[in-house]
């Protein structure tokens, strides 16, 4: 845990709350509660916490962001691949603890249980510190301070993009349809598919609709434009 620490730059009070941080269900199910609670909650409060720094850094960006634009960007940067990659970074993999289950399913590499990780240190951080300011640190340099958000960042509204390149031909339509919907209710992942003239054409997972849709879109425009 103390490598862990310093790979995160922040030193807990109460260091079970970074072990809970990084216990997986599986884990704790499989010791019957002798291992404590799992990182659930924690990721549930992470969740919220990471959302309102990211919105309130996105409307105090100068120049101003319209509102529309501040959403997309939102998702964009609080999303699944996001997370994933802070927590490949800090090589979340190596310390998180599972059950022997997900052990032999390659849970420990699974981009979902990662970002969700990333989300329950954020909890964990904000509950042993008490306040949004180490949790905001922690944000901004793990993920905030490496955005780019000028005119050619590489955040983007893909559902609109994809659609202003199929209509160049005439004739040419796009459909959204939902392939599943996995997880408890506060935490559900979605998995969309876009068809362009009927022919699937990309995939994306979010913790929303309309994320998982911004993710199908981006991958049919990997393949569709040269």
């Amino acid at each position: 845990m103390e490598k862990l620490e310093e790979k995160i730059g922040y030193v807990f009070r109460d260091r079970r709350l970074l072990l809970t941080a990084m216990t997986h269900s599986s884990y704790a199910n499989e010791r019957h509660g002798e291992a404590g609670e799992s990182y659930e909650r924690l990721e549930f409060l992470g969740d919220s916490i990471l959302g309102h720094i990211t919105a309130d850094f996105l409307y105090r960006h100068e120049p101003p962001i319209p509102e529309g634009r501040m959403t997309r960007l939102r998702a964009e940067l609080v999303c699944e691949a996001s997370l994933h990659q802070i927590a490949q970074r800090l090589e979340l993999g190596s310390y998180m603890r599972l059950g022997r289950g997900e052990e032999r399913t390659n849970g420990r590499e699974r981009p979902s249980i990662l970002a969700d990780m990333v989300e329950s240190i954020i909890a964990a951080i904000y509950v042993d510190s008490g306040s949004l300011t180490e949790p905001r640190r922690f944000i901004m340099e793990q993920l905030l301070s490496r955005a780019e958000l000028g005119e050619q960042h590489r955040i983007a509204d893909y559902k609109t993009e994809l659609q202003e390149l199929v209509q160049r031909k005439p004739n040419q339509y796009i459909t959204y349809e939902m392939l599943s919907q996995v997880g408890p209710d506060h935490d559900k992942t979605f998995t969309f598919r876009v068809n362009i003239c009927g022919v699937p054409s990309g995939e994306g997972r979010g913790r929303s609709k309309k994320e998982a849709e911004q993710m199908a879109a981006k991958q049919a425009l990997e393949r569709y434009q040269p």
